[in-house]
């Protein structure tokens, strides 16, 4: 190889690497965009319906905000039992990016090094995710019990003018057993 074609080969190189680092830096810019229009407050009530037929009211709240390495999504269901007691359930979960585009892991749990790393389903905890496509934001949690069923919990939270629309499922085995579409206010 001549010296010129070494410095052709060495600027190829070159333009290559800065072009990945370009193409690198406009997707991490794209995802901090579309995790922009997400951050915020939301919402809401909904009519949680079962698989029984029957329904409860339930008053609903989730925040979505910007982290140092990904994105929190907290969030809160109040409901009034039967006997008029109140049952309230809050969750927070921050996610980091994977290496696919779009779909980021759960950081629930930190390993002996420190790291954020995915609970185990096999142990009974919830292994969690989530992807960002077009305008929704979709968490899902699976679950397997000691026997091997399943369960997937699946929030598909959608922006829309003033706010997000919320789709919930709940699939047991192929059956879905809980369901929830609701508007959620931003404010």
């Amino acid at each position: 190889m001549t010296r010129a074609d070494m410095g052709s080969h060495l600027i190829l190189r070159f333009v290559m690497i800065l072009a990945m680092w370009i193409s690198m830096v406009g997707l991490a810019l794209a995802q901090d965009a579309v995790l922009d229009a997400f951050e915020g407050y939301y919402s809401g009530s909904a009519e949680v319906v079962r698989s029984d037929g029957t329904s409860a009211n339930r008053d609903m709240s989730v925040e979505i905000a910007k982290t140092k390495s990904g994105f929190s999504v907290a969030w809160s269901t109040t409901s009034v039992r039967a006997d008029g007691s109140i049952n309230e359930k809050d969750y927070l979960i921050e996610f980091v990016p994977s290496e696919r585009d779009g779909v980021y892991s759960a950081a629930m749990e930190r390993n002996v090094f420190g790291h954020e790393v995915q609970l185990d389903p096999m142990k009974g905890e919830p292994f969690v995710w989530a992807r960002i496509k077009d305008a929704t934001l979709t968490v899902f949690s699976l679950f397997v019990d000691e026997a091997g069923d399943y369960e997937l919990q699946q929030f598909d939270r959608t922006l829309v003018e003033g706010g997000l629309q919320l789709a919930f499922r709940v699939v047991r085995n192929g059956e879905v057993t809980r369901s929830v579409d609701t508007f959620l206010t931003k404010g």
